[in-house]
Formats: C-alpha cells, sequence, structure tokens
C-alpha cells in the first residue's frame, strides 16, 4: 500500500512538472513569436492582452539588466489598460492590445519622460505625443520606454540619467542609436513592437547593430509633435527631416505597425491627390 501511495505522488508530482513545462514552453512561444502572430492570436481570442504583459513584463525582468535597453515600466498603467479592454469586449484593431514599447522622446502622460536629459531626469509627463495617441487609438498598449542617448542626439545610445544600452547579442557592443533601447529590447525578446524617431538613421542604424528593422517614414506619414526644439524647427530647419515611426522584427512587423501609426494618407499624398483631382477637373 505504502508503494502504491508513492508511486501515485510520483505520477501527480511528474504531471505537475509536465503542466509547468508546458506552460514555460508556451510562454516562451509567445515572446519569440512575431507580432503580426501574436496580433493574430489576439484577434481570435487566443491571449490576452493581460497574459501578453505578463510575458513581456517576465521577458524585460530577464533580459533587461544586461542589454539596458527598458528605463521605466507603466505596468500599472498597462494592466489597467488591458482590464478596460475586457470590460468593453476587446481591444481595437489592428493591433488588439498588443504591448508596445515607446521612445523616451515621445512623452505617455503620467510617465515618467527624460529624452536622456539629466534637465529632465525627474519629468513626468503632462500630455501624450501624437505618435502615442495614435498607437492606442490602434489598439496598442504602452508598457514602457526605451533607452536613447540624450536629447536623441548621436548614433549610440547612452545618457547621463540611464547609462548605456547592450547590444543584446554581444553585450561588450553598442547597440546603434539613437533608438538603440527599442532595437536592443526587440533583438532580446522584450518587445514585439517598438517606436523611435530618426533624422539622420536613428531607426536605421541601430536596427541594422541589433538585427531588427527599423524604418524612417516619409515627412508628414506618422504623427509629429511640435514640442520639437525651436532650433530643429526653425533656425536649423531640421522640424520637416526628423519623423517618428516603427521598428520591429520582421518587415511584417514593422508594416503593421506603420499602419497602426499611419492609418490614413500622409498630409503629402493628400497634398498630391488634391493637385491631381484640380488637374483633373481643369481638363
Amino acid at each position: 500500500a505504502a508503494a502504491t501511495a508513492a508511486a501515485i505522488v510520483l505520477a501527480h508530482h511528474i504531471r505537475r512538472r509536465r503542466r509547468a513545462c508546458e506552460a514555460e514552453v508556451a510562454l516562451d512561444a509567445l515572446w519569440r513569436s512575431p507580432a503580426a502572430a501574436v496580433v493574430q492570436q489576439l484577434e481570435c481570442g487566443q491571449v490576452t492582452p493581460a497574459k501578453l504583459i505578463d510575458v513581456a513584463v517576465r521577458r524585460i525582468a530577464a533580459t533587461n539588466a544586461a542589454t539596458n535597453a527598458v528605463v521605466t515600466l507603466c505596468e500599472e498603467r498597462a494592466r489597467a489598460r488591458a482590464a478596460s479592454f475586457a470590460q468593453s469586449g476587446g481591444a481595437p484593431g489592428p493591433l488588439f492590445g498588443l504591448p508596445v514599447l515607446v521612445k523616451d522622446n515621445q512623452a505617455v502622460a503620467g510617465v515618467r519622460c527624460t529624452a536622456g536629459a539629466p534637465m529632465h531626469a525627474t519629468r513626468i509627463a503632462a500630455t501624450t505625443h501624437p505618435l502615442v495617441e495614435a498607437l492606442e487609438a490602434a489598439g496598442g498598449v504602452v508598457l514602457g520606454v526605451t533607452n536613447m542617448p540624450e536629447h536623441a542626439a548621436g548614433s549610440h545610445t547612452f545618457n547621463p540619467v540611464f547609462g548605456a544600452t547592450h547590444n543584446p547579442h554581444d553585450l561588450g557592443r553598442t547597440a546603434g542609436g539613437s533608438t538603440g533601447g527599442g532595437a536592443a529590447a526587440l533583438a532580446s525578446g522584450a518587445a514585439w513592437l517598438a517606436t523611435g524617431s530618426d533624422l539622420g538613421g536613428s531607426l536605421r542604424n541601430p536596427a541594422a547593430f541589433c538585427s531588427v528593422v527599423g524604418l524612417r517614414p516619409s515627412p508628414g506619414r506618422c504623427p509629429q509633435s511640435d514640442a520639437a526644439p525651436t532650433a530643429w524647427r526653425g533656425r536649423w530647419g531640421l522640424g520637416l527631416h526628423a519623423v517618428h515611426g516603427p521598428m520591429g522584427r520582421t518587415v511584417e512587423d514593422v508594416a503593421l505597425l506603420l499602419d497602426a501609426l499611419a492609418p490614413r494618407a500622409s498630409p503629402l499624398a493628400d497634398a498630391a491627390a488634391a493637385d491631381a483631382a484640380d488637374a483633373a477637373a481643369a481638363d
């Protein structure tokens, strides 16, 4: 009888361990999956935004001490947003509740936004950047903020507030910049999608360094902010050239995020269409 009881206890332990291993494999499969595949699971109800927050937070905890990619987590805010989706019958598309990381120069109201600068080290954003507003309108859930060089001025990611971000493929090497935090987070599996900005390569350079994909959109394609430094917009004439845009692990994922950030034609395209219509009317 004692042997039988021991066998039953052992079998129960083995079943519990197998279920735990299967859960580990499922979590591993989720953070490794491309954003497009995870969004399909969200849309079909196979996974929830809250579950994905769990997966992402766990992965950030496992990797961020080495990479220093994510500098601010807004987990409570993200979970509140996921809960609101559950109460309202689901998140809107095309992101359907997917957690996303944003760059530290794209403000989220109520969340720390430093731009990597000591003068803003304790700043809590009062308003939300138009790009983030578009992201959330498309069903994205902002989970955290990624590192960048001070005021995004640099092709490597380090600053006096948070220090340097390291390349997940080789921690002794740079992640590039200025969206190095986003690129490193994607490469380490800490995010499915990330946003960034680009003037002279700040989405493309770190993407190349970290073996992910970054796209510099055409000016006007993605929402911009009027809060850029006056010198950038005026005296230096850089306002048109500095853009915000998407970053992901695959081309398909970047296309998904671009569609979410720019669901309509750009102002430049609108102007071209209006010119074409005027020309047609004149004929």
